[in-house]
């Protein structure tokens, strides 16, 4: 009898945990607000500073900013979101000379490691692929926080003919400059305390 009655409480205390874990959340994973962020890109045309930006991005995270070793961040660009605030070059950005939009449509980063160097600031380093070529580049980003919302910016700058972007006559870097910068500032909801 006394087995039973163990064995009986042992089951509902089991039931209990599992029900409990059940009904507990998962810990969501932090979102960037693609509406309150921004992804730019500026360039020297003749010498000219001229600037663009991508207006459809997505980006998954998987950060603790306590623990950044163990981070993993995607980030995906729709290319033809591209625009340089120019009927006449936003309409060329798409074609095979420049983006390809048709065969690569997309622009990706995968992180292969994040490193924590204080102060709210970080390394990540991934693979970005663009129009089928694919470097190995070190962003730097800087996390601040307000209230539960948290705010990543950084620049880092890339190589436009290791992409193959301005080919044939374009690749003359006196017209366009090979120097990319590319500028983001993410809104982050999610992320925990920094």
């Amino acid at each position: 009898m006394t087995s039973l009655r163990l064995f009986t409480s042992l089951t509902a205390v089991a039931a209990f945990g599992a029900a409990t874990l059940i009904a507990m959340p998962a810990e969501a994973a932090p979102v960037v607000d693609a509406a309150k962020s921004d992804v730019s890109f500026a360039i020297k045309q003749m010498g000219v500073p001229v600037e663009g930006r991508f207006k459809k991005f997505d980006a998954q995270l998987a950060f603790d900013p306590k623990k950044p070793e163990t981070g993993k961040v995607a980030f995906t660009i729709d290319l033809g979101s591209a625009t340089m605030g120019s009927p006449e070059t936003d309409v060329e950005l798409p074609k095979a000379t420049w983006f390809n939009t048709p065969k690569f449509p997309q622009a990706t980063f995968q992180s292969s490691a994040i490193k924590g160097l204080g102060g709210g600031k970080y390394e990540v380093a991934g693979k970005l692929s663009i129009k089928g070529a694919t470097k190995d580049v070190i962003v730097p980003v800087t996390l601040s926080a307000t209230g539960a919302t948290a705010t990543a910016t950084g620049t880092f700058a890339i190589k436009r003919l290791d992409f193959k972007i301005g080919d044939g006559d374009w690749s003359d870097t006196s017209m366009v400059a090979n120097d990319v910068t590319v500028k983001f500032k993410l809104q982050i909801s999610g992320l925990g305390a920094l």
